[in-house]
């Protein structure tokens, strides 16, 4: 991660992401969201981001999208860019 330009968030590895995935979705649901997480092979056999979140509807104006290289990296951006975008996910 490039800090220079300081556009890509610090991520914590050790922050649990992982544990609380599904209550974020689920959390998501409930607020009118629809929401998914998901790996694709083709991207991880290429050596690039292969995680993806993507979230719309509900309270997000417009769609949200998060890659990363691993679920925890994925999710640790979506977090960011749920809350920007006006969001007080609860985890």
């Amino acid at each position: 991660m490039s800090k220079s330009k300081g556009r890509w968030p610090e991520l914590d590895p050790d922050s649990g992401v992982e544990e609380v995935t599904l209550l974020i979705l689920e959390w998501l649901g409930e607020q009118g969201a629809g929401a998914m997480i998901r790996v694709d092979a083709e991207r991880l056999r290429e050596g690039r981001p292969a995680w993806t979140f993507a979230a719309g509807g509900g309270p997000l104006s417009m769609g949200l999208r998060a890659d990363g290289a691993s679920a925890a990296a994925c999710m640790n951006l979506a977090l960011l860019r749920l809350r920007e975008a006006g969001l007080a996910v609860p985890f």
